[in-house]
């Protein structure tokens, strides 16, 4: 039987909390660029490749675990390089880079790459 899902809950807790935040952050990336009226390339890199690589991860996809890990790796990157140092003074700024922090200890953690790396096709 070839069953698609959009979760997995036979996965490990990293794993599963990795893809809850990459589609959270997908969802929350298509409403700053509705509200902003644009976005440039690597934003929109951002949000398909988390949206995209969630639903990959949840399907024990390589190739979604990799577009999820090089996703939220950019979205780290594009915080730091549009903000700097701001990051740190902002609650809400603060925040969002904390939970993109955490997507991507959660991705590369020794649990979640062992797991990709047996399990994944």
């Amino acid at each position: 039987m070839n069953e698609r899902r959009f979760f997995n809950p036979s996965q490990p807790q990293t794993l599963q909390i990795g893809v809850l935040l990459c589609y959270f952050n997908a969802v929350m990336g298509l409403l700053g660029i509705a509200a902003s009226g644009g976005a440039g390339l690597l934003t929109l890199f951002v949000v398909v490749g988390l949206g995209a690589g969630g639903y990959g991860i949840a399907n024990e996809k390589k190739w979604g675990y990799a577009l999820a890990v090089a996703a939220a790796v950019v979205q780290v990157l594009l915080m730091v390089a549009i903000f700097g140092g701001e990051v740190l003074e902002h609650l809400g700024l603060l925040l969002s880079f904390v939970f993109d922090v955490a997507l991507v200890l959660l991705l590369v953690h020794p649990m979640s790459r062992d797991y990709q790396r047996i399990w994944f096709r």
